[in-house]
Order: structure tokens, then sequence, then C-alpha cells
């Protein structure tokens, strides 16, 4: 029997590769998110589940649906890896969310971190068609 001519790869080209990816710190696995992180994330799953209800029961059951197959659709637009980092605007229009204005908007840019080192475009664009593994974007040191 012939084996197959293809490399296996995992989905997604994430693999524990720690010259790429950097050493997997153990402490993220034990301690989980900050209590206030995981109440807002909740929070907001229930604020968008209100929300489709809402949607459901004024224009129909179908309407949600479409709104949540326009938003998978939008959400694969992006930008190639580059110097310009993708907006998602049509995403944040979509979902209503282009007038909130949170933290992350102000603080803990990634770009002006130290560590911060440019994005490679060809190895971005290597990851996004299947050519190589690893992140897509392997931003910080």
């Amino acid at each position: 029997m012939e084996s197959p001519k293809t490399i296996p790869h995992e989905i997604g080209g994430l693999r524990n590769d720690p010259l790429r990816n950097g050493l997997h710190g153990v402490k993220s696995d034990i301690i989980g998110s900050h209590p206030l992180q995981s109440s807002y994330q909740s929070a907001k799953v229930r604020q968008e589940d209100m929300k489709k209800k809402i949607l459901a029961n004024t224009y129909g059951a179908a309407f949600p649906l479409k709104m949540e197959l326009d938003c998978q659709i939008i959400s694969k637009f992006q930008r190639p890896p580059g110097a310009i980092p993708s907006s998602f605007l049509g995403l944040e229009a979509m979902n209503g969310t282009l007038e909130d204005f949170g933290f992350q908007d102000y603080l803990n840019d990634p770009r002006e971190l130290e560590s911060f080192r440019p994005v490679d475009m060809h190895h971005g664009m290597e990851v996004r068609l299947g050519m190589s593994k690893g992140p897509a974007c392997p931003s910080f040191i």
C-alpha cells in the first residue's frame, strides 16, 4: 500500500513549536481569567442571546440566522498581513459595536510594546495558503 504524498498538519497550522511561538506557560492553564473578565464575557453572551430573541420575536426566526450568516461572511474579509492591520469595520457596523469605546481602544496597543516586531507578510500569506505552519502573525519575541 502506498502512503499519501501529503504532509500531515494540524487544522489552522498551530502546533507546539517553541522556536516559532515561544515557550508555553502553564500559569494560564492553572489560573483562570480574572473574575471581572469572566463576568463581562458571560454578560456579553446573555446580552447577545437576548438581542437574538428580540429580533426573532420582532422579525421572525430566520432574521437572526441571516444576520449571523452575514456576520460570518463579513468576518472572513481581511487585509493581507502587513503594516496596516484589519479593522473589521463592516463587522463592527453589523454587530452594532461601532460606537463602543472600551479600554482596549486606548490601552494595551500591541504595536506600542518594546517586544513588538513587524509582521512578515510573506510568512503570513504562506500560513494563510497552507504552505507554512504557525501563527500568521508572530508579532512578539
